[in-house]
Parts: structure tokens; C-alpha cells; sequence
């Protein structure tokens, strides 16, 4: 029951690779899902449509930072869901984990909680990756006072108190500082947990690129 009153916002653009797994396992363990088609040019769109979930679709694709609100106003709106969950589609992210992000908002110790990847794990990186993601944390840490090891993972959990309080602007990748940013200003209480992600050939080759990282960085300091 606790599952069916859990949100888990699925934005996804061109993910037919990887998409029926992800909400053949979403849909397994019984939760709600909100899928947001961020204007698929391939058969996404077809393969969700098979699934008992809320599928909602752009005409166009405007960025992931767009389709997490979409699916952010869409979700928050009813009220039989206490929990809401970002996640991925291209597969990095396991449904076996969201228990595991839940646990600070259901015991109440927190309001928005934050997938870590890299906790004692940023020595592992490449030496670029690495500078990026400490000019990230650094920036985060300077105008929030929140001091995250991982500020853009996919991978977040937030009770109703949070949910009302996000409202992106940035229809790109830069929309991960937003959530953060928007937790502070709304004195939310914000944790971290460690998630493992599934790296695969075909993530990879999906995931952001050294480029988009730094393009992420300059919206930021430029803002």
C-alpha cells in the first residue's frame, strides 16, 4: 500500500532501448508511475502506452529539466501520493534502491532527499570529471550553504511538504541546481544516501558529456 502512495516521475526522450525494463520493474513492485515523453522521435512513446501508468507527452522535446516539471505539476496535484521520486529511464537507476531513498522522509528526518554516487568515490573519476564535480559541490555549497557530494543525480526522493516547493525553470541539465537551490530557500531538511548506478555501454554512450558538464557549470556561475 505504502508503494501505491509512492510518485516515481519518469522523464524520458528517446529511451527504447532501455524503457520497457525500467517500468516493467517500477510497475512490478506496484508503484505509481508518471511518465513524461519529452517528444520521442522513436517508439518510447508505444512501449509506455503498454503499461498501467500516467502517460503524459510533449510535442517536442524540450529538455529533461521540462518533462521532471511537467511530471512535478502533474503528480503533486493529486493527493493519495505522500512520496514522489525522480528517476531515470535509461536504466542506471534501481527500483531495489528507492526504498532505500524513502526511508529518511517515511522516519521523518527529512524532506528531500539526495542520490549520492560518489560519496568517497570522487578519487575514482577522471581528473576533468573530478574538477567539474567539485566546482559543482563548491557552487552549491557557496550559495546554498548545502554541501552535497552529488549535485546532478537523477535519482532524488521528496515528501509533500517539498514537492510543493519545486518549480523548475531550467528546461536542461542545469534544472539539478534548481532543486537544490529551491530546497534551501525553502528550509527544507535535505539528506544524502549512497545509490549504486548501472553503468552500461549503452548509459554511457546516454549519460553527459565532459562538454554538457561544463556548459551546466557556465549557466550557473553566469546566472
Amino acid at each position: 500500500m505504502e508503494n501505491k502512495k509512492t510518485c516515481v516521475i519518469v522523464p524520458f526522450y528517446n529511451e527504447e532501448k532501455s524503457l520497457t525494463t525500467v517500468l516493467q520493474d517500477l510497475t512490478k513492485e506496484d508503484y505509481s508511475v508518471v511518465a513524461i515523453d519529452d517528444g520521442s522521435t522513436d517508439n518510447s512513446f508505444e512501449i509506455a502506452s503498454k503499461f498501467p501508468i500516467t502517460l503524459l507527452k510533449h510535442v517536442t522535446n524540450f529538455g529533461q529539466g521540462a518533462a521532471l516539471q511537467t511530471g512535478i505539476a502533474f503528480s503533486r496535484l493529486n493527493p493519495n501520493f505522500d512520496y514522489f521520486v525522480t528517476f531515470d529511464s535509461d536504466g542506471q537507476h534501481q527500483v531495489k534502491e528507492i526504498k532505500n531513498v524513502l526511508k529518511p522522509l517515511i522516519d521523518n528526518t527529512s524532506d528531500f532527499v539526495f542520490g549520492t554516487r560518489f560519496q568517497d568515490k570522487l578519487s575514482r573519476l577522471p581528473i576533468i570529471k573530478r574538477i567539474i564535480l567539485k566546482l559543482a559541490i563548491y557552487y552549491t555549497k557557496a550559495s546554498t550553504g548545502i554541501e552535497l557530494s552529488d549535485t546532478h543525480n537523477g535519482f532524488r526522493a521528496l515528501n509533500r511538504s517539498a514537492i510543493k516547493e519545486i518549480n523548475l525553470n531550467f528546461s536542461n541539465m542545469t534544472h539539478a541546481s534548481e532543486f537544490i537551490e529551491q530546497a534551501h530557500k525553502s528550509n527544507l531538511r535535505v539528506k544524502e544516501i549512497p545509490v549504486n548506478i548501472l553503468y552500461t555501454k549503452y548509459s554511457k554512450r546516454k549519460g553527459q558529456s565532459i562538454w554538457n558538464s561544463i556548459n551546466i557549470l557556465v549557466d550557473l556561475f553566469l546566472r
